[in-house]
């Protein structure tokens, strides 16, 4: 086989490959369709918390680490920076617009080692469970419709300051609804 012919078929291949890709991404998303969606961001955030900057690794649904979640913005790994509030956190990510967990959303906070394409120290990721399209979490949301859209998922964050969000969280899981972490 003479040289032009076989980098032809290296392209070719290459180009299928990457549209086999992308096909699977666009099902993946299909097949998401149905996964609630994040709150919008409240006006008022009441007292913040803490602000906290890193890299956002990937949110899987809960309990599957290996099962990327592809609604709004959050397939990707991006820099984040998570604002702690009372209400809640915002999730800032670089490139997307940003997502608010209710503090009436969240279900866990600890800590992992590894997800999808990321595997650090022992400890080395904040595990943060929560509820996307929770119905009590959202305003003026039909209950029955939004309880049908109700995701249990894990977003996984790599930061500095790890200890201190742990902490900030854990004070908005007690401070307006009483549960603890």
């Amino acid at each position: 086989m003479d040289r032009p012919l076989l980098m032809g078929f290296v392209v070719v291949l290459l180009l299928l490959l990457l549209a086999l890709m992308l096909f699977g991404w666009r099902a993946r998303k299909r097949r998401q369709a149905g996964l609630g969606q994040p709150a919008p961001v409240p006006e008022d955030l009441g007292a913040i918390r803490g602000t906290f900057d890193g890299l956002y690794v990937a949110t899987t649904l809960a309990g599957d680490p290996l099962n990327r979640v592809a609604v709004r913005g959050l397939g990707f790994r991006a820099r984040a920076r998570l604002t702690v509030a009372e209400t809640g956190v915002v999730l800032a990510l670089r490139g997307e617009p940003e997502v608010f967990i209710p503090a009436a959303a969240l279900r866990e906070v600890t800590r992992a080692t590894w997800t999808i394409d990321r595997v650090v120290e022992p400890g080395g990721l904040v595990l943060v469970g929560w509820t996307l399209g929770a119905a009590d979490a959202l305003p003026h949301a039909d209950a029955g419709a939004a309880a049908d859209a109700q995701t249990t998922v894990d977003s996984y964050f790599r930061l500095e300051a790890a200890n201190e969000l742990i902490e900030a969280l854990n004070l908005i899981f007690t401070a307006p609804t009483g549960r603890t972490a």
